[in-house]
C-alpha cells in the first residue's frame, strides 16, 4: 500500500477548525465542450442554457388550509422507512469527468459543497462510474502527468462512449477529498471483456481507500440490460448471461490476493430494460450473497436522447414540464422496485438507486436546471427512502448536460469565472438536513391533504419520537393564493395519547420566484448565486423562522409557499442536529495558470489563525508536508492552506 507519493506537496489540516477555506484560480472545468441539445436560439454548453418554460396552470380546487396529525411514538406508526442517514442523496460521477473535482488540484469548491453536506449528514456518498467505467484502463502513467485521458472512437458503443485512461493518481486523490470531507466511493469494475478482466481498480481502491474505511463497493456492470442495444453483447444477451459473467468476476476476486475484501460487489445495476425480478429468478443473489455488498439498479424518468443521438423519439419540454411537478412522479417511478426493496431487506442488503436525474442523455432544457427539478428531486428522494432504498446518486455530467447538481466553468473562462450549481444540490442540502447525521432516522410518506399530489408532506422519526416534518407545494402562484397553511398536531385526545406539541418550533424555507427559476434560489435565506458565481459556499445571512405553538390546542401552524418546501424543526434537539451545522469552508490563496509555481502575496500570514500560530513554521512555503490521519496526499498538490 502505498502511503504517501514522494513528489507530493500536502496542507495542514486540522479538523476542529472552522472556516478554512480556499479559492483556486484557473481551474480545470468539468468539461470543455460546447455540444448541446439547446434550442436552436441557444449554441452554448447545456449546463449554462438559458431556456425559461412556461409553468404549469395552477390547479383548481386546491385546498389550502388543513391538518396533519402525528402520533407522539413511532410504535403507533405502520410503514415507517428502514433507518436513514443524511448521506442517503449522494452523487454519480461520469468516469470521464471525475478529473474535473479531483485532477493536479483539488477543486475547492468541490470541497466546500462536499463540506456543506458532511456537516448536515456525517458523510457523503459518490459512485464514479457510469458508461466509461466499462472500458476503462489502469495505466502506470499518461503523457504530461496527467491522471484520466480519452480515447474516442475506440468503441463500438451508439452513445460514443471513450475508452478511458487512468492512473493510480484517481484513487489517491480520491483518499485525499476523503481524509478532508469524510466522502466514501462505490467504484465501477471493467465488464467491456469478461474473457479479459481488468481489476486494477479493485486491488489500488481496496489498496488506497479501503484501510480507512472510504471504499464503499465495486459495481460490476453499468446497465447491462443495455449492451445488446448498445452494440456492447449480442442481441441475445439475456439475465442469465449476466449471471455467468458475474461469476466470472467473484472468481476472479476470491482468487485475487490484492483484493482482501471480498463482498462489496454491487449488481445488477439495470435500468428497466430487464426488470428487476428477471435478474432475481436467475438466482444471482442466493448463489453469490457473501460476494454481494449491495443491490443496486438506475432509472432515468425519460430521455432526451433523440436530440443527442437520433435515438428514440423527440422530447419536447414543455410538454413535459408538467409530469415533475407533482408527487405522483416519484410514487410512480418507485413503483416498479418495490417488490425489489423488501426482497432486497429479505436477504440482508441495501438497495441503492446508483444513478438517476431528471432525464438520461444529459437532462431536459428548461427542467433539469430550475428549481421545478430542485422539487422533484426532493420529493423523488424521500419517496425512495419511505419505499426502503437505501441511497441514492443524482448524476452528474460534463458541461454538456442540464441536470449537473455543480459545474466548474469552461476552461478558457475559468480565470474568472467561479462554479456554476444547480438546482438539484439545494435538494441534497434538504435530505441531510431531513434525516441528519445519526444514522436512526426513519420516514414515513404522510398523504397530506388528503394525498393531494401538489402538497405531499413526510414526516421523520428518532428514537421512537418525531424530529422533523417536510413540507412541499408543488404550485406556481405568485399572487400568494395558493400558500397553504397547515396545522400540526402531536399525540392528542384525538389520537389517544397525551398532547406532544412543543411550545416552539424553527423551520427553514426553500423557496423560489417560480418553479421555472434557475438561480434565484435559497435555503434558509441563503443561496450559491447564479452562473460562474459560487466558490461552493452558501451566501448571504441564514433565516430560520422560529414559530410559537398553542399548547393548550395542541397545534402549531405553518404556511408554505407556492412553489417552496417547509423542514420544521420539533424539537431543539432536533435542529441542533442537522439544522445548525457549523460548517468548515475551504478558501485559498493558491493559483494554477503557473508552472510548477505559485505566487504568494507577501502580506498574507499563512501561519496566523484564530484557533493559534499553527502554521507558524510554514509561512512563505508552499513544500509543506503534513499528513493527518490516515490521509494519503496526491502528486500536483501545490497549495498552502490558512484558516482564519
Amino acid at each position: 500500500m502505498r502511503i504517501f507519493h514522494p513528489l507530493a506537496f500536502a496542507l495542514a489540516f486540522y479538523s476542529s477548525l472552522v472556516n478554512a477555506g480556499v479559492t483556486v484560480y484557473y481551474q480545470v472545468p468539468l468539461a470543455d465542450s460546447t455540444t448541446t441539445a439547446a434550442s436552436a436560439n441557444y449554441t452554448g454548453a447545456a449546463a449554462y442554457d438559458p431556456t425559461v418554460l412556461t409553468p404549469p396552470p395552477v390547479p383548481a380546487g386546491l385546498t389550502t388550509q388543513f391538518g396533519i396529525q402525528l402520533s407522539s411514538s413511532s410504535a403507533a406508526v405502520q410503514g415507517l422507512s428502514i433507518p436513514h442517514q443524511g448521506s442517503f442523496m449522494g452523487f454519480s460521477i461520469e468516469f470521464t469527468v471525475v478529473n474535473q473535482i479531483c485532477d493536479t488540484y483539488l477543486q475547492v469548491p468541490f470541497l466546500n459543497l462536499m463540506a456543506i453536506l458532511r456537516e448536515r449528514a456525517g458523510e457523503v456518498h459518490i459512485r464514479v462510474g457510469g458508461n466509461t467505467q466499462e472500458t476503462a484502463v489502469l495505466v502506470d502513467s499518461l503523457p504530461g502527468g496527467v491522471m484520466v485521458t480519452k480515447e474516442r472512437g475506440t468503441t463500438d458503443d451508439v452513445t460514443a462512449t471513450p475508452t478511458l485512461l487512468y492512473t493510480a493518481e484517481v484513487l489517491y486523490t480520491m483518499a485525499n477529498i476523503s481524509a478532508l470531507v469524510n466522502t466514501k466511493w462505490f467504484l465501477g469494475l471493467p465488464f467491456n471483456d469478461t474473457s479479459n478482466l481488468r481489476l486494477g481498480i479493485a486491488e489500488v481502491g481496496e489498496a488506497v481507500l479501503s484501510g480507512p474505511g472510504y471504499l464503499l463497493g465495486f459495481q460490476v456492470g453499468n446497465e447491462p440490460d443495455l449492451y445488446a442495444a448498445h452494440g456492447v453483447r449480442p442481441s441475445t444477451y439475456l439475465p442469465s448471461d449476466y449471471y455467468s459473467e458475474f461469476g466470472i468476476v467473484v472468481d476472479a476476486v476470491n482468487n485475487d490476493g490484492n483484493i482482501p475484501v471480498k463482498n462489496n460487489l454491487v449488481a445488477p445495476s439495470i435500468t428497466g430494460q430487464w426488470t428487476p425480478e428477471s435478474v432475481w429468478d436467475t438466482g444471482l443473489v442466493e448463489t453469490y450473497s457473501s460476494s454481494l455488498g449491495a443491490l443496486a439498479v438506475e432509472h432515468y424518468p425519460t430521455d432526451n436522447c433523440y436530440a443527442l443521438y437520433g435515438i428514440g423519439s423527440p422530447v419536447v419540454p414543455q410538454d413535459v414540464f408538467q409530469h415533475f411537478l407533482n408527487h405522483t412522479s416519484g410514487v410512480n417511478i418507485i413503483a416498479p422496485y418495490l417488490n425489489s426493496t423488501n426482497y432486497a431487506q429479505a436477504n440482508g442488503k441495501p438497495f441503492i438507486m446508483m444513478e438517476t436525474n431528471t432525464a438520461s442523455c444529459g437532462g431536459l432544457p428548461g427542467i433539469s436546471d430550475t428549481f421545478g427539478a430542485t422539487l422533484w428531486a426532493l420529493d423523488y428522494g424521500l419517496q425512495m427512502a419511505y419505499s426502503n432504498f437505501s441511497g441514492a446518486m443524482m448524476h452528474v455530467g460534463g458541461q454538456d448536460v442540464y441536470y449537473n447538481p455543480f459545474t466548474p466553468p469552461p476552461t478558457n473562462q475559468s480565470s474568472y469565472h467561479q462554479w456554476t450549481i444547480g438546482s438539484i444540490f439545494y435538494s441534497t442540502i434538504v435530505v441531510a438536513e431531513v434525516f441528519g447525521p445519526s444514522g436512526n432516522a426513519q420516514i414515513i410518506d404522510l398523504q397530506a391533504n388528503t394525498n393531494n399530489m401538489f402538497t405531499p408532506a413526510y414526516a421523520v422519526y428518532e428514537n421512537g419520537a418525531p424530529v422533523r416534518l417536510l413540507l412541499m407545494n408543488y404550485v406556481s402562484d405568485p399572487s400568494g393564493a395558493s400558500d397553504y397553511t397547515t396545522t400540526i398536531s402531536i399525540g392528542g385526545s384525538a389520537i389517544g395519547q397525551g398532547n406532544a406539541t412543543p411550545a416552539q418550533i424553527q423551520v427553514k424555507y426553500l423557496v423560489a420566484p417560480s418553479v421555472t427559476e434557475k438561480y434565484n434560489i435559497t435555503w434558509a435565506g441563503q443561496t450559491f448565486g447564479g452562473t460562474f458565481q459560487s466558490d461552493g459556499r452558501l451566501t448571504g445571512s441564514e433565516s430560520v423562522q422560529t414559530i410559537n405553538c398553542d399548547q393548550s390546542s395542541n397545534t402549531c401552524q405553518v404556511t408554505v409557499p407556492a412553489p417552496g418546501v417547509a423542514l420544521v424543526f420539533l424539537s431543539t434537539d432536533a435542529y441542533a442536529e442537522s439544522g445548525n451545522p457549523s460548517t468548515q469552508t475551504f478558501p485559498t490563496t493558491m493559483v494554477t495558470k503557473t508552472v510548477n509555481t505559485a505566487t504568494i502575496n507577501p502580506s498574507w500570514e499563512l501561519g496566523s489563525t484564530s484557533k493559534g500560530d499553527i502554521g507558524a513554521g510554514v509561512r512563505n512555503s508552499l513544500s509543506v508536508v503534513s499528513l493527518v490521519g490516515a490521509a494519503v496526499l496526491s502528486t500536483g498538490m501545490l497549495c498552502t492552506w490558512f484558516w482564519s
